[in-house]
């Protein structure tokens, strides 16, 4: 930390300060999420920092709320696309044969169809609820996942020390807990910055289309859907969610590179 770049940490305070309101959402909003407390899209002021929104709520609490929707929705479906596909990936390149060629296949299926409109297509016949488009923005995403960690894998996996390993009679769970993931770190972490960032602007784009968070609960794309007209009479509502996804994307990338950086090493198993 002591040898860490200004780009990196300004990225990590930008990040930190983030999920730091995402988590204490309650105690720093001004106003109740849903709360009606001016007249509609009133002006920055002392009373209202960021002003008011379409229907006269505190646009400052609905940003705050807002951060703790999109955050944590984007952290489970990414937490969820990697589990399951680095322990895809994994098992195809350590097992190999039919089933890899199995899993493969049913990956190249799934990818042929763009993400956000299978999305649109499930959730237009489902419930639309957090656990739904966690579950469903996790598993679209774990093929990107698999094809990464199968590729990283299969070059690990002919390494002289994954050999030994072999030849000494390690079993499968051992060469793909203790060899490759140690070794596969690297990318998948700098990888997941930009999942992460992937499923803030795919949950924000749902929402925006009104498949993704309901009203009257607080999203950063919803918000934006909710004050889009206000552009057209010069009101600035809806740019303040647009420039907190740019800055965390933007800060996300900046922690995922220095860490790539940092992390950019063969280490063979013990």
């Amino acid at each position: 930390m002591k040898q860490i770049p200004l780009s990196a940490a300004i990225g990590l305070f930008i990040t930190g300060l983030y999920f730091f309101v995402a988590l204490f959402a309650p105690w720093l909003a001004p106003y109740g999420m849903a709360e009606v407390v001016g007249e509609v899209w009133e002006p920055m002021s002392s009373t209202h920092w960021f002003g008011t929104d379409n229907i006269g709520r505190d646009l400052l609490t609905r940003m705050i709320y807002g951060a703790r929707t999109t955050i944590f929705v984007a952290t489970v479906a990414t937490a969820v696309s990697f589990i399951t596909g680095s322990i895809l990936g994994f098992t195809a390149s350590v097992f190999g044969g039919l089933i890899d060629q199995a899993l493969s296949r049913f990956v190249d299926l799934i990818m042929s169809i763009p993400s956000l409109i299978f999305a649109l297509v499930v959730l237009s016949v489902v419930p639309v609820t957090l656990p739904v488009l966690i579950l469903l923005m996790g598993l679209l995403d774990a093929t990107r996942v698999y094809r990464l960690s199968r590729a990283v894998a299969t070059d690990i996996n002919v390494m002289d020390y994954v050999e030994a390993a072999k030849l000494r009679g390690e079993g499968k769970l051992w060469i793909i807990f203790r060899e490759l993931l140690p070794n596969a770190l690297s990318p998948l972490v700098a990888e997941m910055g930009l999942r992460f960032i992937f499923m803030v602007l795919m949950i924000s784009t749902l929402s925006f289309l009104g498949l993704g968070v309901q009203p009257p609960n607080a999203e950063w794309g919803l918000i934006v859907k909710e004050n889009k007209d206000g552009i057209i009479y010069g009101i600035g509502a809806a740019l303040w969610p647009a420039l907190a996804i740019a800055s965390l994307a933007i800060s996300i990338n900046l922690v995922a590179d220095w860490i790539l950086n940092r992390t950019t090493s063969i280490k063979g198993g013990r």
